[in-house]
């Protein structure tokens, strides 16, 4: 994801409340634990970068809030680090579950 555009960024947090959902379905939450914490601290760090509310949607709105010629390079590519680093944890989830 290291050259994702912003719109491929918005999707990923717009999506994430999905994936968590279809990844933890009939998990026990005690597998979910340390990921789900890492997932609730990336979206926290990808709101700080926005500074908005820590939730995927309004990240997903802040991102597209953005016109692409005022992106900044460091705020774009934390951006990108926290979609590659929630992607790495919603695999681990799934692959946690046995009936997936």
């Amino acid at each position: 994801m290291s050259s994702s555009a912003p719109s491929d960024l918005a999707v990923t947090f717009r999506s994430l409340p999905r994936r968590l959902r279809e990844a933890t379905e009939d998990l026990p939450a005690g597998l979910v634990g340390e990921h789900g914490l890492a997932i609730d601290q990336a979206v926290a760090e990808a709101a700080a970068l926005l500074h908005c509310a820590a939730d995927p949607m309004t990240v997903a709105l802040g991102i597209e809030a953005v016109p692409a010629d005022e992106w900044d390079p460091a705020t774009l590519d934390g951006l990108r680090a926290l979609a590659l680093e929630l992607g790495r944890r919603l695999r681990a989830i799934a692959a946690a579950n046995p009936d997936r």
